[in-house]
């Protein structure tokens, strides 16, 4: 079909229904004779006449009856789909698909889950974890969630975290037996567990930064008895006394509260942008995604209540 017919055709319905020009041409806000001249050509164009008309009257053709009886119901569900499109930009409806790291997911959204979806009944939540750097738009995601270190520039990205750090660990079992480090370079006479990051399938480097004016960043590789790429799995072997671990300050916050790990070397940790909710664009924005990025920033205050 000729897509340049459908203007046409949506005007041939609306005269149709109103068996009126005037009264079409108004809720067109065209003229009369625009109007008729575009009926005109559409029955040129189809070579067939669709309306007897006189100076008084206007009645369908048996050939524009058989058209309208198909155009009305598409013309309907096209207006019932722009319409639903159009709610969903007010109100937080249909399916939201987030993707996230699994620590981000497990620190900053599922402790949420079920006051998120209670404010907002007509939403549902997928959140897809991937601990890699998406691609949202070809994923089929509304959204991301990633560290801002990571964000590509022209994303559209609002922190969603307080600033974090990466904390050294180990359980007070493990720190009797082994003197805790007082600089990084101390690292190589402890056992260091690894984590391995599971889309690239490198072991990931520990972070510093020098407590001096200067505070130059550099990186120590690991080595130890272990290598996982569960980061809870990580964090069980440190709390039995196998080793040291390297991780954020929002995923440790439990065990160090609970004393089931002990902090060292916090001098040399240095805070860094935390994670940020991610999308292509603020255009049009979805309401349902303003919605979670909205509830997100929300929590954010209360995470930076708790900080350590």
């Amino acid at each position: 079909m000729d897509p340049s017919l459908l203007p046409a055709m949506a005007m041939f319905a609306l005269v149709a229904r109103h068996k009126s020009f005037t009264k079409a041409a108004l809720e067109l806000r065209v003229s009369r004779a625009a109007l008729s001249q575009s009926l005109k050509s559409l029955e040129q164009r189809l070579n067939v006449r669709l309306l007897n008309r006189t100076t008084r009257d206007m009645s369908l053709t048996e050939e524009g009856q058989r058209l309208l009886s198909t155009l009305a119901p598409a013309l309907a569900s096209i207006d019932q789909t722009v319409r639903n499109i159009n709610d969903t930009l007010e109100e937080p409806s249909g399916l939201l698909r987030v993707n996230t790291p699994r620590v981000a997911a497990k620190h900053l959204i599922e402790p949420w889950v079920g006051e998120f979806l209670a404010r907002y009944p007509r939403l549902r939540l997928e959140l897809v974890m991937d601990d890699g750097f998406a691609n949202i738009v070809a994923d089929g995601c509304d959204a991301g969630v990633r560290l801002g270190e990571s964000l590509a520039e022209h994303m559209v990205a609002v922190p969603i975290s307080p600033m974090i750090e990466m904390i050294v660990a180990g359980a007070p079992e493990y720190l009797r037996h082994h003197p805790a480090p007082t600089t990084p370079a101390d690292l190589v006479q402890h056992n260091c567990l690894g984590y391995r990051n599971a889309t690239s399938g490198s072991i990931y480097q520990w972070e510093f930064s020098s407590p001096d004016s200067e505070g130059h960043s550099f990186v120590f590789e690991p080595q130890g008895s272990l290598i996982t790429n569960d980061d809870d799995g990580m964090i069980r072997a440190a709390q039995q006394g196998v080793g040291l671990l390297q991780h954020m300050d929002l995923a440790l916050r439990e065990p160090l509260l609970a004393g089931s790990l002990q902090r060292v070397l916090q001098r040399w940790s240095k805070p860094f942008p935390g994670f940020y909710l991610y999308v292509p664009t603020r255009d049009q924005m979805p309401a349902k995604v303003r919605a979670l990025l909205n509830f997100l920033v929300e929590k954010r205050e209360l995470l930076a209540a708790r900080k350590l």
